[in-house]
C-alpha cells in the first residue's frame, strides 16, 4: 500500500502557497470536459461541489437525503474556528495549529493541520459573502467565544445554529451551480460500492432508493464526502441514517482505513432517559462557556440541586484543570464526567448525568443575555426532558460524537486509491486523536472550498479527457454485487430486528470500544463480533422487497457494513497499546488518571488494509514527524 503523504518541502507557512504554484492546472476550455463525483451534501460535499461546478467541471452529486439540506452537517450547534483574532486575545494561524496539533495529543500530520488553520480565514469571508448571519458584537465586527481545548476566542457562531446556517450557504451556491447547468444532484441515492479499474477509482454503485433500481455512474474522479461512522455504537449523536457504507466499501476496494479507534466521545449530551431510545441528543460545546459543571459531594445525594449549599457541589473541572476549567478539551471533560458517575457522584432518576448550571451566569449576565446566546439550545432541553434550564440545572453525560478515523489520504486529500479524494469527516487527515470543538465545520468547508477543487483539478490534469461511460465490465461486476448482496438480506427471512443485532453490537463496542479500553476488552470484542456477525446472516429479518422504497433493508446494509467495519475498530484500538486523546487504554495512565502516550512506539498514522471479511486485516504505518510543535506531555491544567 503506497502511504506517500506528498508533503511539500520548505517551510510549514510556506508549503500551501508553494504547492499551489506547482500544481497542475486545467485550461478553462477543457474543464467542461471533466466529469466528477461527488458523494455526501454536508458542508464538505456540497461546498467541493458548488466550488467545482463554478470552475467549469461536469459534477454529479449523490445523497442519500430527500433533499441536499438535510446532510448531518445541520445538526452542528456552537460554531466554526477562523484565526481572525478579532477579539486581540492573541491568536494566529500559528496558535490555531498548535492548539489542533495539541488538541489532537500529537496524532495528526503538521502540513494538514498547519493548511487548515490558514485556510480558515478565508472560510469566514465566504460565510459571510453568502449571508450566513453569525453574530455580532455592538460594533459590527463579527463576535466570538470560546471552546474547549483554546485559552482564545476564535469561534464564530450564529446562536446554536451555526452548522444550518452554513449549509444553507453552501446549498445554496449549490443550487446556483444547478441551475446553472454544471451540477447534477441525485436525491434518494445511496453509494453502494466504488468502480475500481486497474487499481484507478473510475466510478460508483448506486441504489435508487425509492425504486430501487442500481445503477452506476462513471468520472474521471470519484470524491466522498460522506461524514463519520460513530453509529456503529448504536447509541450516538448522529444522525440515525448517518453510516459507515461508502467509506467502508471504499476500503474493501483497497482504501487505507486510517486510525478507525479514535472516536470522540462528545461530553456535553443529554444522558439516555431508558433503554428504548434510538439516539442521543446533542447539547453544544458553546454552552461551557457559561454553564459550570458540577455534581455533588456526597455520592448517592439524592438532593434537588437546589437544595444541595454551594459547599456541598464539586466543580470538578475547575478543581482538576484550573487554567482551562470546564472548557477543558472534549476527551478529557468527558472521561472525568465518567468517572464521577462511577465513583457514585451522578445526578438524575438513573444516576447517569452530572450537572451544567448556568445559575451563576443569569446572575451575572441576565436571562436575556443567556437566551440570545443559547435560547434554541434551552428550548430544544425543555422539550426533551420537561426541564427548564432557566430554572434548573441541565443534566449532560458524554456520548459517542465525531470519528477522527477514516479513509487514509495524502496532501492533496486523494485516497492510496488515484482518482478517489475524500473530504471532512470522512477522511482522517486533520483532527489526530481528538477534535478540538467547532472544528468540524471548519475543515468540511476548508477541504470542499479551498482545497479539494485545487487538488482534484491537479489530478484530472494529468488524466485523459476522453468522454467517460459505465461500459466497461468492472462497472457490471460492481453492479452485480451489489444486486446480490440486497438478494441476500432479503432472503436471509430470519426472526430478529436489524436493530436487535445494531443494538447488541452498538452496547459491545460502547462497552470495550468506547470512552476506555483494554487489552482483555479488545480481545473479547473480536471474539464477539464474528458471533454476532454470522448470528445476522442467519437470524435477521428484513422485511419488504428490494424494487422498491424499502427503509428496512437501507438499515440492513448499513448494520451488516458496520459488522464487519467494528473489527477493524477494534484491531486498532488493540494494536496502539498507549493512551492518546479519546483513545484511552487503562493500561497507559499517568498517576493523576491523564492519558500517557507512547512516542517512541506509535507516533504513526495507523493505516488498514482489508483482506477480506473475517480476515486479520494488514496495518500499514505513516510515521508521523513533528518539526514545528514540540512534543510534550499534553496539560490543561
Amino acid at each position: 500500500m503506497n502511504l506517500d503523504a506528498k508533503i511539500p518541502a520548505g517551510p510549514i507557512e510556506q508549503k500551501w502557497d508553494k504547492h499551489r504554484f506547482d500544481m497542475k492546472l486545467v485550461n478553462p476550455a477543457n474543464k467542461r470536459k471533466y466529469e466528477v463525483i461527488v458523494v455526501g451534501t454536508g458542508l464538505a460535499g456540497a461546498s467541493a461541489a458548488a466550488t467545482l461546478g463554478e470552475l467549469g467541471y461536469r459534477v454529479k452529486c449523490f445523497t442519500f437525503h430527500d433533499s441536499a439540506r438535510r446532510a448531518h452537517s445541520i445538526a452542528a450547534q456552537g460554531g466554526i474556528n477562523s484565526a481572525k483574532n478579532y477579539q486581540g486575545d492573541g491568536d494566529s494561524i500559528f496558535r490555531l495549529f498548535y492548539d489542533t496539533v495539541k488538541g489532537g495529543d500529537f496524532r495528526s500530520r503538521e502540513a494538514n493541520v498547519y493548511r487548515l488553520a490558514e485556510v480558515s480565514l478565508n472560510i469566514i469571508d465566504q460565510a459571510v459573502a453568502q449571508g450566513v448571519p453569525f453574530a455580532r458584537e455592538y460594533g459590527g465586527l463579527l463576535a466570538n467565544r470560546s471552546f474547549g481545548g483554546a485559552q482564545v476566542s476564535r469561534t464564530f457562531y450564529a446562536r446554536g445554529q451555526t452548522g444550518q446556517q452554513l449549509l444553507l450557504g453552501a446549498y445554496q451556491a449549490l443550487k446556483r451551480q444547478v441551475a446553472l447547468g454544471t451540477v447534477k444532484v441525485y436525491t434518494r441515492h445511496e453509494m453502494l460500492d466504488l468502480v475500481v479499474e486497474d487499481g484507478v477509482a473510475k466510478g460508483i454503485v448506486t441504489r435508487d432508493l425509492v425504486s430501487g433500481k442500481v445503477e452506476s455512474h462513471a468520472g474521471h474522479a470519484v470524491v466522498l464526502a460522506t461524514g463519520g461512522y460513530s453509529n456503529v455504537f448504536f447509541l450516538s449523536t448522529n444522525a440515525k441514517g448517518c453510516n459507515v457504507t461508502a467509506t467502508w466499501r471504499a476500503a474493501k476496494k483497497g482504501a487505507g482505513f486510517a486510525n478507525p479507534c479514535y472516536t470522540q466521545i462528545h461530553p456535553t449530551c443529554i444522558p439516555p432517559a431508558g433503554d428504548y431510545q434510538s439516539k442521543l441528543t446533542l447539547m453544544s460545546e458553546s454552552l461551557r462557556n457559561d454553564g459550570r459543571i458540577w455534581v455533588p459531594k456526597k455520592a448517592g445525594d439524592e438532593r434537588r440541586a437546589r437544595d444541595i449549599p454551594e459547599d456541598e457541589r464539586d466543580y470538578y473541572l475547575e478543581r482538576f484543570y484550573p487554567s482551562f476549567g470546564n472548557l477543558s478539551p472534549r476527551d478529557i471533560s468527558s472521561r472525568r464526567a465518567k468517572e464521577m458517575v462511577d465513583t457514585g457522584h451522578g445526578v438524575g432518576h438513573m444516576k447517569n448525568g452530572v450537572f451544567l448550571d448556568f445559575k451563576d451566569s443569569i446572575q451575572r449576565l441576565g436571562r436575556e443575555v443567556i437566551a440570545e446566546r443559547y435560547g434554541n439550545l434551552f428550548e430544544m432541553y425543555e422539550k426533551i426532558t420537561g426541564e427548564n434550564p432557566y430554572e434548573v440545572p441541565m443534566r449532560i453525560f458524554p456520548a459517542p460524537h465525531y470519528t477522527m478515523g477514516g479513509l487514509w489520504v495524502d496532501y492533496n486529500l486523494m485516497s492510496n486509491v488515484p482518482g478517489l479524494f475524500v473530504l471532512g469527516e470522512a477522511n482522517f487527515s486533520d483532527h489526530g486523536a481528538n477534535r478540538l470543538g467547532a472544528s468540524a465545520l471548519m475543515q468540511g468547508l476548508a477541504d470542499g472550498y479551498f482545497v479539494a477543487p485545487l487538488t482534484v483539478g491537479h489530478y484530472l490534469a494529468g488524466v485523459p479527457r476522453d468522454p467517460v461511460t459505465n461500459d466497461h465490465a468492472v462497472f457490471r461486476d460492481a453492479e452485480q454485487a451489489v444486486a446480490e448482496k440486497t438478494s441476500r438480506l432479503l432472503a436471509v427471512n430470519g426472526h430478529k430486528t436489524v436493530d436487535e443485532f445494531h443494538i447488541e453490537l452498538g452496547r459491545l463496542m460502547w462497552e470495550n470500544v468506547g470512552m476506555e479500553r483494554n487489552e482483555a476488552g479488545l480481545k473479547e470484542t473480536l471474539q464477539k463480533i464474528p458471533e454476532i456477525r454470522e448470528r445476522f446472516w442467519s437470524e435477521v429479518r428484513v422485511l419488504g422487497s428490494g424494487d422498491t422504497l424499502n427503509q428496512s433493508l437501507e438499515k440492513a446494509g448499513r448494520v451488516a457494513d458496520f459488522l464487519e467495519f467494528a473489527e477493524v475498530m477494534a484491531w486498532d484500538a488493540l494494536t496502539r497499546d498507549e493512551s492518546c486523546g479519546a483513545h484511552y487504554r487503562t493500561e497507559h495512565t499517568t498517576p493523576d488518571g491523564e492519558a500517557k502516550r507512547d512516542d517512541e512506539d506509535f507516533a504513526f498514522v495507523s493505516v488498514w488494509e482489508h483482506k477480506g471479511v473475517g480476515e486479520k486485516p494488514v496495518l500499514h504505518k505513516e510515521p508521523l514527524e513533528f518539526e514545528n510543535v514540540k512534543l510534550s506531555t499534553r496539560s490543561y491544567k
